[in-house]
């Protein structure tokens, strides 16, 4: 039997409004025996349903997955699987013929808290980021099968860092299906390699697929800096779009050699770099060389407790970058923190342009790319922040 949750009177108004999160401070009543990872109805104070999502300990109580009394099995997922794929049809990605990394499913933004799925030319990797999700993954494996049939080589769990804390979890990274090897993928063209298993995320940063193409617009001729480089996927379209010197600055070794590797797959032309080395001492005594530097961080508050921290680095980091960027430069800068508002980022970058006394245009306002959609009723999705900052 299906376990139940009662909200308290009037907590019901978000869920009218299709939000997907119930917090814990919304509920009035729940039994004793749920455990993490339940499926849970929840219940108006009138004990009307409403809603059936999966239950989890925390501030986020229950993330919603149907506003309709309907089992969660193979037919659900498939349909809710069919509804994001056909989406990615729509936007073009699903036959591309230069394009075969993509996201499948990006969790609330096709209204399932908790589930990512990722394309890597037909390999499938997961993560699930609830212990609900995780305990329906072989439910999830069965409807990706029916739905990719033989052009499915493999699926891959890769839940570790996500879940690694919770209890009743096990498995959090496995061949789930098929095989699963480094893969070479195509990105508007570019050719890359990913390590899934290895890799950070799901192996590749998939959603700056767009503003990577952007930044090749700019390159030709120019001398350019991709900050927090990672495997290279800036400094790959930077070289591709003509740029005359390319710079991978790292802090991991197996990045740059990532990296390097990267880009002698597409054997541009321009002179490539990797360099390993803390982004803020790399600052350090630097020329103003650059025509173009790239400001890609990791996520510098994933909680709110770390929200006044993350302002100041991005301050920092960006004051940095105005200090030392070349006159009539080209300065992309990005937040990755959920918690890091669009006006939260933009008031730290204006706080360090004020600070280095430089004149700067915005010329270009960025987001994620359409197969990382945001959900119209949970805002909460859009995530990713950037601007192109245009500096005298």
């Amino acid at each position: 039997m299906t376990q139940q949750i009662i909200l308290k009177s009037g907590k019901e108004k978000s869920l009218n409004r299709f939000h997907l999160w119930i917090f814990s401070g919304a509920i009035h009543h729940k039994s004793d025996t749920i455990q993490d990872g339940d499926i849970v109805d929840v219940l108006t104070s009138g004990k009307q349903f409403i809603a059936r999502g999966h239950y989890q300990n925390g501030s986020i109580m229950v993330r919603i997955l149907t506003f309709k009394n309907e089992d969660l099995d193979v037919s659900f997922w498939e349909k809710r699987l069919t509804q994001a794929i056909n989406m990615r049809k729509t936007i073009g990605l699903l036959n591309s013929k230069t394009t075969n990394v993509y996201r499948v499913f990006h969790g609330e933004g096709d209204h399932c808290p908790g589930l990512v799925i990722d394309n890597y030319n037909n390999t499938l990797v997961i993560q699930a980021h609830s212990v609900g999700m995780h305990r329906q993954l072989d439910t999830i494996v069965e409807a990706l099968k029916n739905i990719w049939g033989k052009k499915l080589v493999g699926i891959y769990a890769k839940s570790e860092n996500t879940l690694k804390q919770q209890e009743g979890t096990s498995d959090l990274k496995r061949v789930l299906y098929g095989e699963v090897n480094e893969t070479a993928v195509l990105e508007n063209g570019h050719a890359f390699n990913v390590d899934m298993i290895e890799g950070q995320k799901t192996g590749f940063f998939i959603d700056q697929r767009d503003n990577r193409q952007l930044l090749e617009k700019y390159s030709e001729g120019k001398i350019v800096m991709n900050l927090f480089g990672y495997t290279g996927g800036f400094s790959v379209y930077a070289l591709g779009g003509g740029a005359n010197e390319v710079h991978t600055i790292d802090s991991s070794a197996k990045a740059i050699a990532q990296a390097n590797a990267n880009v002698a797959l597409n054997n541009y032309k321009g002179i490539h770099k990797g360099i390993e080395a803390d982004a803020f001492e790399f600052f350090k005594n630097l020329p103003a060389e650059y025509d173009i530097m790239v400001l890609d961080p990791p996520a510098f508050a994933k909680h709110q407790g770390a929200l006044s921290n993350a302002r100041e680095a991005y301050r920092r980091l960006n004051k940095l970058a105005f200090d030392t960027i070349k006159p009539g430069g080209i300065i992309f800068t990005f937040s990755c923190s959920q918690v890091v508002t669009k006006e939260i980022f933009r008031t730290a970058v204006f706080s360090a342009a004020a600070q280095s006394g430089r004149t700067v245009r915005i010329l270009h306002q960025l987001t994620q790319p359409a197969d990382h959609p945001v959900n119209l009723f949970h805002p909460e999705t859009e995530y990713l922040k950037g601007l192109v900052l245009y500096v005298e």
